[in-house]
């Protein structure tokens, strides 16, 4: 009995650490500014003592979403392959960066300094980020549907610069349609322009926000 009220337990506090995270995740990825802990909170349905018991500081928070974020992206680039062929999988892990980017710009300067003082590794991120491109990208090729001379730097490169000057959500019809050049010249030269596929079953809110 004493087990079974152990294990409910924890059941009940990874939960409660997953809905956290996922109320975060939409509130910060919000063109609304920087949230406060409380609005947080409030958007997750528990009470703020909740809150800082699973994340006693804004900066464990956001490194907490960050992380789970970058693992949702590299996971997201083998669940597309696995419902997509590898270039359309490759536009619509576009769409799941954007949505990253969305949520980070949410945290930046939380984000920056926490960079800076080295608790949370850019350089690791980067290389996760283009091994899941890689990933893409070497199932493109062995498919025939995407250029052999793309690399991952190229492609990571390009979307930075699209999400510079066309930044999500406000400006998310802008940023599709430069997405959509991108592709265009990612193409092998004997494929065809793709139709607008929507996401499969993970869904762009889904890689965000599971609980969506």
């Amino acid at each position: 009995m004493a087990e079974a009220r152990a294990h409910s337990t924890r059941s009940d506090a990874t939960r409660n650490r997953e809905q956290l995270l996922a109320a975060a995740t939409r509130v910060i990825a919000s063109p609304d500014g920087t949230p406060s802990m409380r609005a947080i909170a409030a958007e997750a349905g528990v009470g703020i003592a909740t809150l800082y018991r699973h994340f006693p500081t804004r900066e464990s928070l956001v490194e907490a979403i960050y992380r789970d974020q970058v693992t949702r992206l590299v996971a997201g680039a083998r669940e597309l392959l696995a419902q997509f062929p590898p270039a359309t999988a490759l536009r619509n892990w576009m769409d799941l960066f954007g949505d990253w980017i969305a949520t980070k710009n949410g945290m930046l300067d939380t984000l920056l300094a926490m960079i800076k003082s080295g608790e949370i590794s850019h350089a690791q991120t980067r290389t996760e980020l283009l091994m899941a491109i890689t990933e893409i990208l070497d199932a493109g090729r062995d498919a025939g549907d995407l250029r052999a001379d793309i690399t991952a730097e190229d492609i990571a490169a390009s979307l930075v610069g699209i999400f510079t000057v066309a930044q999500p959500p406000e400006h998310e019809d802008r940023a599709s349609r430069l997405l959509n050049v991108l592709m265009d010249g990612l193409r092998a030269p004997a494929t065809h322009a793709l139709p607008d596929t929507p996401l499969g079953g993970i869904g762009r809110r889904g890689f965000c926000d599971p609980h969506a």
